[in-house]
């Protein structure tokens, strides 16, 4: 073991429960963002031998282990238990992390781990070290038990679309993909995206009268597009696209070289980067512009985004080409006006988010342009319908070719869920508090799955976690340990 490994183990010394715990680590070990999951399938398929467990690996890459049920407890209802082996993989400018080679680097900071510099992966790791833990506890008591873990979550529910129902036994799911202890959710939110490209931009020769500059939006918080939408933090390629829109309504031409932002549908861009040129005696208007803008959105965003930064700087005048100045404006003006946020909440659901929008990913230069946006709603018309008013502004102003890709179903919820209801009361008499059961905005894996397997009853919880799909991920010690036993508990009296 080297340094390296020594220094990150020493993150996990002592907690408890160990299983857990080493085969968290472990994961953290292996490479595995959305796509890299080879990894991961080979060492749950090590483990399912090593134990001699039936085992499966489906068409899609997901496997499925079996477990059987203690004894005297055969006549139990078989339980599957679910999570993901990919993970959301973001590190903080300037690291040299490489996720396809380098294990996560783990932290211990009081009563939570995290990652140096990077995501950290929990999101869902911790399912997977769970469902392990349970599959290896002499101790654990319980009836029939599969573990079922999916592939490439992250990127488009694909594990969960591609899954082979007919290996799955159980007609009740555990979903172990939630971040907030006492927590019982009975549904979740449907989504699509819509990709916008235009792959021959008109382009035109940069003016050598011109300057050129460089802004960058850095410092936010990003996160979750599903589980933090409802916070309004900042969206870089949004307050970017705010800023050049002042610009342009100063007459200032805009001869943009670059326009970057975001890296994932589903996280909320923390940085955006443009490259741009300008005739060179406009250069005071800019900056004078670019500040004042800077200071409104210093003011708007004090409470949520006090790290926001905003660099304006002169770079070495550009030569070659750029997005023509029609181009440059109009794409301004297609992301200024474009759906970002919270559209609507839940008249049923109290404090629920019903439809919401995140403008994703940018990628713009003279070589072409791509925009990535996702959205989610419980209501199937509703996400459809912010969706086009994306096209809309993506395709008509900026002059995208548009598309939606990757639509999946909501999880509508069922309060006379029988699952929902022994969990509540199980978790009642196990915490002594009542935990709240309702719906998550984020999308789960359990509306496809219940969607593919007629009669599936399904609960998803989790222990607390903040900052997902970020570098300030982290995952709480204590939280992990209480939703653990509780798992086990529930095992070992549902019926």
């Amino acid at each position: 073991m080297n340094t390296h490994q020594s220094s990150s183990r020493a993150a996990i010394e002592g907690l408890e429960p160990k299983g857990l715990w080493e085969y968290f680590y472990h994961l953290e070990q292996i490479p595995r963002e959305s796509g890299n999951e080879e990894g991961v399938r080979r060492w749950l398929v090590e483990f399912a031998k090593k134990q001699r467990l039936e085992h499966f690996v489906d068409g899609t890459g997901n496997v499925i282990i079996r477990k059987p049920a203690t004894p005297g407890y055969e006549g139990r209802s078989s339980v599957a238990l679910q999570g993901h082996m990919d993970m959301v993989c973001v590190k903080k400018p300037g690291s040299t992390h490489n996720f396809l080679t380098d294990p996560v680097f783990l932290v211990r900071d009081g009563d939570w781990i995290r990652a140096k510099d990077t995501s950290l992966g929990a999101d869902n790791g911790i399912a997977v070290a769970m469902i392990m833990d349970v599959f290896t506890d002499s101790e654990a008591v319980h009836g029939p038990l599969e573990a079922i873990f999916t592939v490439s979550e992250e990127t488009g529910l694909d594990g969960a679309f591609g899954l082979d129902e007919s290996l799955i036994r159980s007609r009740k799911l555990i979903n172990l993909d939630s971040e907030e202890e006492g927590v019982f959710y009975i549904g979740c939110a449907g989504g699509n995206e819509i990709r916008g490209v235009n792959d021959a931009p008109a382009t035109t020769e940069i003016p050598s009268s011109y300057t050129s500059w460089k802004l960058e939006i850095d410092g936010l918080k990003g996160g979750h597009s599903g589980a933090e939408i409802n916070l309004q933090r900042g969206n870089a390629i949004k307050l970017a696209a705010r800023i050049l829109s002042a610009v342009l309504k100063s007459n200032i031409p805009l001869l943009i070289s670059s326009y970057e932002g975001g890296y994932k549908r589903n996280v909320i861009p923390s940085t955006a980067t443009v490259v741009f040129s300008i005739p060179k005696e406009r250069s005071d208007e800019l900056k004078v512009m670019v500040s004042r803008t800077e200071s409104i959105l210093m003011a708007e965003n004090a409470v949520e985004e006090p790290e926001l930064e905003v660099r304006l700087s002169a770079t070495e005048p550009l030569q070659g080409t750029a997005l023509s100045a029609k181009i440059s404006a109009s794409l301004v003006k297609a992301l200024h006006v474009a759906p970002h946020g919270v559209d609507t909440f839940s008249k049923t659901i109290p404090g629920i988010v019903e439809t919401s929008s995140n403008l994703a990913i940018i990628t713009a230069s003279p070589c072409g342009i791509e925009v990535v946006s996702s959205h989610r709603s419980s209501v199937e018309s509703a996400r459809d319908d912010v969706a086009e008013r994306m096209m809309t502004s993506l395709g008509e102003i900026a002059g995208l070719e548009t598309h939606v890709e990757g639509a999946y179903p909501s999880w509508t919820p069922n309060p006379s869920s029988p699952l929902a209801e022994f969990c509540r009361k199980a978790y009642a008499h196990y915490a002594g508090a009542e935990p709240v059961v309702t719906a998550i905005h984020a999308g789960l894996e359990c509306g496809i799955i219940n969607s593919k397997i007629p009669g599936m009853d399904s609960v998803s919880f989790g222990p607390d976690m903040e900052g997902v799909h970020s570098t300030a991920e982290r995952l709480s010690i204590s939280s992990v340990s209480r939703t653990a036993e509780f798992l086990r508990y529930l095992l070992k009296t549902i019926e």
